[in-house]
């Protein structure tokens, strides 16, 4: 599965909505999509329930929240919701990073890199919702070696 052919199956009444224009949900809904195929490997070989279970909560939360954000009237609303999407992505990494005895390192790697991703992409919306800085140190947030392109079409799973 890659990110060009899962957009293809996913039902028009929600790629028709004008909420599939944002990058951050698309990705973030894609990630939930990905994090089932982990999460059944978990279970599989290991009795790490409350991991998974925490793992596909926290990644399945952040499209829900754009969501929730993108349907409210102002700025600062939206900001609002970004921020616990932005919340939720931070969180999904590290879980991820928690998995990687399980996983393994290729895939976890993969989903550490995705995962900032999007949280360079919720970084940039919540100051322009709340029209003015989000208060973060400067830290550079760039993805390891991996494009974009890399992350979204060779999705590794074990």
């Amino acid at each position: 599965m890659n990110f060009s052919d899962w957009q293809d199956q996913v039902p028009s009444s929600i790629r028709e909505d004008s909420l599939w224009g944002i990058e951050a949900y698309r990705l973030s809904l894609f990630a939930s999509d990905v994090c089932w195929r982990d999460i059944r490997k978990i279970h599989e070989e290991s009795n790490a329930y409350s991991l998974a279970d925490q793992l596909y909560r926290a990644v399945g939360s952040i499209s829900s929240n754009i969501a929730e954000g993108y349907s409210r009237g102002t700025g600062r609303d939206r900001a609002r919701f970004y921020e616990y999407a932005l919340g939720s992505a931070r969180e999904s990494r590290d879980w991820y990073y928690k998995s990687r005895f399980i996983l393994g390192e290729n895939v976890v790697d993969h989903r550490l890199d995705f995962m900032t991703q999007i949280i360079r992409l919720l970084l940039v919306m919540v100051p322009d919702q709340r029209g003015g800085e989000i208060r973060e140190p400067e830290i550079p947030y760039g993805t390891s070696e991996s494009s974009e392109t890399e992350l979204l079409e060779d999705i590794p799973f074990s």
